[in-house]
């Protein structure tokens, strides 16, 4: 898939864990998780713009597109 999603990085680079993030931006476990993954099919701008205040951070560095070819 050609969106790589770098929420792993950034938690990391914040020091934040997930439980703690989960609770911040309001989503559950599960959810958050599967985002962190990769294995998301979408994500909503709200959830997108809860994760950046969270993690101070721009949805560029959470969100990064590689060209397959």
């Amino acid at each position: 898939m050609p969106i790589i999603v770098n929420l792993d990085v950034m938690m990391a680079k914040r020091k934040v864990s997930l439980n703690e993030l989960s609770e911040r931006v309001d989503l559950t476990l599960s959810n958050l998780s599967i985002l962190k993954t990769g294995k998301a099919k979408a994500i909503r701008f709200s959830t997108l713009e809860a994760i950046c205040r969270a993690l101070d951070c721009q949805p560029a560095d959470i969100l990064e597109y590689v060209n397959d070819k």
